[in-house]
């Protein structure tokens, strides 16, 4: 497995692009200022787009985090490797001090330790002190070689013992500032989204929408003609479930999301109806080819006007739960008519233009 050590940069340039996103602004004036809209209408625009911005962030932050979370993990391991390396080298610096043991008992036994003119006088032969100098000699290189090995262990073990330690610390200190710098951030973009969704209520008890948001949209990689209303999503109540809040039964298909979430369009086709109040809230409907229109309903704003032609993928709102609505969710619905009373289920059709949900 790679060692993080072999990237030093990596962990200080992911905290800096942390830092960087949790100190951006929230102060909505330059949002406003680009719209040009008079101070009300500014202000509303200025939370959406903050909103858009800190949600894209929220998702950088926890790519980020992830990453990091698996380095992190790498590093664990690396660490723990280095652990069991530690009781692997203290059991054979053991070994060798026993052998150390040993060797000295031998040599004591068998009286290698004695001078060599006591070794001349005691021999009973030429050939017994050669073999009794072979002896020593082996002996002593044996000693000498057992000696060299442990302070190389114990050199090592010293070495290991830093290393380890150090890993430990690296780890838990950036599992903590990772963890810090995304909850700030998703912080944030939770009082930004419910901001968002008070200015929705309110145009919604006044029944008068507040008009097209200009968000500054990602460039588009989309490349199929048709796709999910929104990327990231739970399924939650599906087309023909019963329910309270419904007259009879459910006429699409909905979307939990936060609050903020952007809502694409599923395909090409033209804006047909944007309005505020009633059962859905703040919705959308938009006309395709082949005689069906898709509807966006329960949102906390919207990005297009009556009549604006969109593209696949194009951001066409931002979810919510204004109107009939228990939580954040987008309901979607398919219909062969602009009105509601005309729903398809709208799993299978998606399903047959290749977009499977799950």
């Amino acid at each position: 497995m790679r060692s993080p050590r072999r990237h030093p940069l990596l962990v200080p340039a992911l905290l800096c692009a942390f830092a960087v996103l949790a100190a951006r602004p929230t102060d909505t004036t330059d949002a406003a200022d680009n719209d040009g809209a008079g101070s009300h209408g500014a202000t509303d625009v200025g939370v959406s787009a903050q909103v858009a911005r800190l949600y894209e962030d929220a998702a950088v932050a926890t790519r980020q985090y992830e990453q990091g979370r698996t380095e992190a993990e790498a590093q664990r391991a690396q660490a723990l490797r280095a652990e069991a390396l530690l009781d692997r080298e203290r059991r054979e610096i053991a070994v060798l001090h026993e052998d150390l043991g040993r060797i000295a008992r031998a040599q004591y036994r068998s009286g290698g330790g004695l001078p060599l003119t006591a070794q001349i006088i005691l021999a009973g032969s030429p050939d017994e002190l050669m073999r009794g100098q072979h002896v020593f000699s082996q002996t002593q290189l044996a000693v000498n070689n057992s000696i060299d090995k442990s302070r190389r262990a114990e050199s090592r073990l010293a070495a290991d013992e830093a290393k380890a330690a150090a890993a430990w610390q690296e780890l838990e200190k950036r599992n903590t500032e990772l963890a810090d710098l995304k909850r700030d951030i998703e912080s944030k973009l939770e009082q930004a989204r419910w901001q968002l969704q008070g200015q929705a209520d309110a145009s919604v008890a006044a029944g008068a929408c507040r008009g097209a948001v200009r968000l500054n949209q990602p460039r588009s990689a989309v490349t199929s003609a048709w796709l999910a209303p929104v990327e990231t999503y739970a399924l939650s109540s599906g087309f023909g479930s019963g329910g309270a809040r419904w007259a009879n039964r459910h006429t699409g298909q909905d979307f939990a999301v936060p609050i903020g979430t952007p809502v694409r369009a599923v395909g090409t086709g033209r804006v047909v109806k944007v309005s505020c109040g009633g059962a859905f809230g703040i919705e959308i409907v938009v006309e395709h080819a082949g005689g069906y229109y898709t509807q966006y309903a329960h949102l906390a704003a919207v990005t297009v006007d009556q009549g604006d032609r969109v593209t696949p993928g194009q951001w066409i709102g931002q979810s919510g739960t204004t109107g009939n609505s228990t939580g954040p969710h987008l309901h979607f619905e398919v219909r062969v008519t602009p009105e509601m009373g005309s729903g398809v289920d709208p799993v299978p059709w998606l399903s047959a233009r290749g977009v499977v949900l799950g």
